[in-house]
């Protein structure tokens, strides 16, 4: 059976910037969010429909199909404590981007992330200590906040965190490249771009990072050795 035909990845991030202006502007379509559509994704294959991967934080103030104004069966989602891009989260996005043939991968940062917030607090000796489990998932996070401090040494305290929670994001996409071979083969043959955005939880506005940055990371990793290979 044929697949239905998908927006190209450039028109896919047009369908993503107008459905979040709608959402700012208070003028939501609600697409796909009616009981036809319901019912439809009872037999419809979700690669059919689905135009976006998404790694988005497990945030309650980021509900991505909201600020997007999709529905049911438009977005492939992942989400996870700091939008980290551990194993099992490249695993999912591998599955969004080659089964679910999404032509578009959204790493989806936000401002005011507690997981980033926690993470910076802990290295400069605040908060309360972090439970058992979240050490393991937040450790690229540590790396980050390591990465905002020597990159901005005069800047000290809470200030820090909003740097964090970018290069938070620019290292979850290369980590991504580096572990991610088919990822990387999709990206070169044009059937998908990686794209990274920061959430505004005050206004709901989302900010389109720079698409040479993830660029210049995928050229970065194709020169790097230690990259995983098919």
């Amino acid at each position: 059976m044929t697949r239905a035909a998908k927006p190209s990845p450039f028109e896919t991030l047009s369908l993503l910037k107008a459905g979040n202006d709608r959402f700012v502007k208070g003028q939501m379509k609600h697409p796909h969010q009616d009981l036809a559509r319901v019912q439809l994704s009872g037999s419809a294959n979700q690669a059919d429909h689905a135009y976006a991967t998404i790694l988005s934080c497990s945030d309650s103030r980021v509900p991505v199909e909201l600020i997007f104004d999709a529905g049911v069966m438009d977005l492939f989602i992942v989400r996870v404590a700091g939008n980290v891009c551990n194993v099992d989260e490249i695993g999912s996005i591998e599955y969004g981007l080659a089964h679910v043939h999404t032509p578009m991968f959204v790493m989806l940062g936000h401002t005011q992330c507690g997981a980033v917030t926690a993470v910076a607090h802990a290295l400069q000796g605040k908060g309360h200590a972090l439970e058992r489990n979240i050490p393991p998932l937040v450790q690229s996070i540590e790396a980050a906040v390591h990465q905002a401090q020597a990159e901005h040494p005069n800047v000290h305290g809470n200030d820090i965190i909003p740097y964090a929670i970018e290069v938070n994001m620019w290292r979850g996409i290369e980590k991504l490249f580096m572990e991610s071979p088919a990822t990387r083969d999709l990206v070169k043959r044009g059937a998908a771009k990686v794209v990274a955005a920061l959430y505004d939880v005050s206004t709901g506005k989302i900010t389109w990072l720079p698409e040479t940055k993830c660029t210049e990371l995928l050229m970065k990793v194709e020169s790097n050795p230690d990259r995983a290979m098919d």
